[in-house]
């Protein structure tokens, strides 16, 4: 891969972790201790929550565990990242894994930093468990990346894209 593309890969997740950052700064100073933001009556809140495990409070209390899962994951990611070809046809699997990774980083620095994750995103009609927005980056880009393996690339393009192999 050119070094300018993995310079801007590089600058979109770090764009997307520092976008998470900032987010959960703002609620921690606007709503840590406070009643919730109601944005959108019975629909969106806002409501700040100390997330000590991951994902629907999973794994709760096993933040080194967390911490080497994620770290090593992120690494992964990247050299997979930085495997996939350059051509314009592979853009869609270059933002999935950017999105995917700036998420992880964004998560992985709360549990590094804070010793936890600050969710703080609640979708009141179904009760959703609290996230943010490394959790929608982390999402997004994994459905991205299932639909474009799942029904746009044919497999000669995924054997090409080195990414579902490993070495």
């Amino acid at each position: 891969m050119k070094l300018g593309k993995v310079a801007a890969g590089a600058v979109a997740v770090a764009a997307l972790t520092g976008i998470d950052q900032l987010t959960k700064w703002l609620v921690v100073k606007g709503l840590k201790g406070k009643e919730n933001l109601v944005l959108i009556p019975d629909v969106l809140e806002l409501e700040y929550y100390e997330n000590f495990g991951a994902a629907f409070s999973s794994f709760m209390g096993m933040r080194q565990l967390l911490i080497v899962f994620t770290g090593l994951l992120s690494v992964f990611l990247i050299w997979k990242w930085l495997c996939l070809p350059k051509e314009k046809r592979f853009l869609g699997l270059h933002i999935g894994l950017m999105l995917v990774i700036g998420g992880a980083l964004g998560n992985l620095a709360d549990r590094v930093i804070r010793g936890y994750v600050v969710d703080f995103i609640y979708f009141v009609p179904i009760d959703f468990p609290k996230f943010n927005f490394a959790d929608i980056c982390v999402v997004c880009g994994t459905v991205l990346i299932f639909v474009l393996l799942m029904f746009y690339y044919k497999e000669e393009e995924l054997a090409k894209s080195r990414l579902l192999h490993l070495p």
